[in-house]
């Protein structure tokens, strides 16, 4: 009885084991796939599907890679039985269909259909069967089983006995592998071919080759060229009449007159092409020397800040300023007739744009320019800036649709140089030039330590006419200096007749004070200090 007992429990264990196994190689879907490729190279795919568990979905692959510049496209469209939501397709029934475009090649004579008939479920597939049927007599076939990339051939590929369909078989397909199929028919079976979409890359969109080398170096040269040609024509100065190369000296029987008549701001203009702060702090020192206003040191305490009171002088002939002058003496004495230097800080930047208009409109009414500097400057590297912006485009559309994309750079390039070269396009006419010499030759002897014999009684005067002039060249120190030594009757004077100090001040300091004023002075009408190089 015991043996009997045995027996029975050993045929169960083994009916269980055979039941058991064909539900274990079963597990996952079972997806029948029909292809029928059309004349016009629209493949159409119906997948009956059984077995799923859940929710069902399918990711497609749209796009494989083609060669280093380009990859190759399949385009699905009409789904019925699922919603495609980018490439993921979900399944809301038990039949799929769709169409694949993109699908066809010719190649050797054939017209090659490549598709990925299964792939991307998100559950594994028990058994996958495929039918394909074609515009014409089967050629070649072909299948693959496993990763996209594999070698491998599928369970069974065949075709029926008249080649009008092919056949193929693939069980256990596991998520993330597929059943890639090839079927071949005659040449011109289906009119289309593949889509091809081309892979951006800097490498590929910058290519340095003959062709765009050369045409790199032709448009560089021809757009340089160009703005090379722009400044040679509009942005030289013209020579100095006559060749004239300086002016005589300044000092004539003991009186000051700076060549050309010419006063410091506009010096300043002249020379840089620039209204800068530092020719509107000269025209105030320039001010007071000529008698339009006093400046008046404040007395402080060790740690307190410098300051200064500018006082109108009474009765001034300020009818004589000239325009850019008048501009600046109404805006120093907008509040009062007297005012703390320190009061301008931060206020009188709203007046700056005033005289520095005025100043620019000065230069161009002496006849030392026949557009306005500023004008000019900004037109040029405006168009500099437009040109940049226009071969960004360029550059960027070149990159993204052709190998090109290194000429847009010389749109760029040559917008880059004509921004820049646009500070340098301002040109004087032949009597700014003359100006300009005489400026120049004015400068050099004003640093030559040689002034002449000039009599005590003048010194005062014409050295602080002298100091303005100073600020602008950048030589404050020495200048100050120089002032500072006139004695007068023999001792150290007290106070210019401009310049006034505080109780036990005289001029063994003014030095000091005029280089900590002029430093002040510009950074209290602007916000932004600039210098001038020569």
């Amino acid at each position: 009885m015991r043996g009997i007992r045995l027996t029975v429990v050993a045929l169960a264990a083994c009916a269980l084991a055979l039941t058991a196994s064909p539900a274990s190689a079963q597990a996952g879907i079972t997806d029948e796939v029909t292809m029928t490729l059309g004349k016009d190279g629209t493949l159409h795919v119906v997948e009956k599907i059984t077995g799923a568990s859940g929710r069902l979905e399918r990711t497609f692959i749209t796009r494989t890679r083609y060669s280093d510049t380009a990859d190759r496209v399949y385009e699905i469209a009409n789904v019925k039985g699922g919603t495609l939501a980018g490439d993921v397709l979900t399944v809301t029934g038990k039949t799929v269909e769709y169409d694949v475009k993109g699908a066809v090649t010719t190649t050797d004579g054939v017209e090659e259909l490549r598709w990925f008939a299964v792939n991307g479920w998100n559950q594994p597939v028990a058994k996958a069967t495929v039918q394909v049927n074609g515009p014409g007599q089967v050629q070649n076939l072909l299948c693959f089983a496993g990763e996209l990339t594999s070698a491998v051939g599928c369970t069974s590929a065949s075709m029926d006995h008249s080649a009008s369909q092919a056949d193929f078989e693939q069980e256990d397909i596991a998520q993330g592998e597929a059943l890639t199929v090839v079927v071949g028919y005659p040449k011109g079976s289906a009119k289309s071919g593949p889509i091809f979409e081309k892979r951006f890359s800097l490498a590929a969109a910058f290519t340095l080759d003959t062709v765009t080398g050369g045409a790199l170096a032709a448009l560089l040269v021809l757009m340089l060229g160009g703005v090379g040609l722009l400044y040679w024509t509009r942005g030289r100065d013209a020579r100095a009449a006559g060749g004239d190369s300086g002016g005589g000296a300044p000092v004539q029987n003991g009186h000051f007159t700076p060549p050309d008549g010419v006063r410091p701001g506009q010096i300043g203009t002249l020379v840089d092409e620039q209204a800068d702060v530092v020719d509107v702090t000269a025209t105030i020192v320039d001010l007071a020397v000529r008698g339009y206003l006093r400046i008046d040191e404040q007395p402080r305490q060790t740690y307190d800040a410098p300051d200064w009171m500018l006082v109108q002088a009474q009765n001034a002939p300020v009818d004589a300023l000239l325009p850019y002058e008048r501009a600046l003496y109404d805006a120093i004495f907008e509040g009062g007739d007297a005012v703390l230097l320190s009061q301008l800080s931060g206020t009188f930047a709203t007046h700056l744009g005033k005289v520095r208009d005025a100043l620019y409109a000065d230069v161009v009414r002496q006849g030392w320019f026949a557009r306005r500097p500023d004008t000019e400057r900004t037109k040029w590297t405006t168009i500099g800036v437009v040109l940049i912006g226009v071969g960004l485009a360029a550059t960027v559309a070149l990159a993204w649709f052709t190998t090109y994309g290194l000429l847009g750079l010389s749109v760029v390039i040559a917008g880059g140089a004509l921004a820049v070269g646009g500070q340098y396009m301002p040109a004087k006419t032949a009597k700014g030039s003359t100006a300009l010499a005489h400026t120049l030759g004015f400068r050099q002897y004003l640093f030559s330590g040689d002034l002449g014999d000039v009599p005590e009684q003048h010194r005062v005067e014409l050295f602080s006419r002298y100091l303005p002039y100073a600020v602008i060249f950048d030589g404050v120190e020495h200048w100050s200096r120089v002032v500072a030594s006139v004695t007068g009757n023999g001792r150290q004077a007290d106070n210019l007749y401009w310049y006034h100090g505080p109780a036990e001040w005289d001029l063994s300091k003014f030095a000091g004070s005029m280089r900590t004023f002029t430093t002040t002075t510009s950074g209290a009408i602007s916000a932004t200090r600039q210098f001038r190089s020569l």
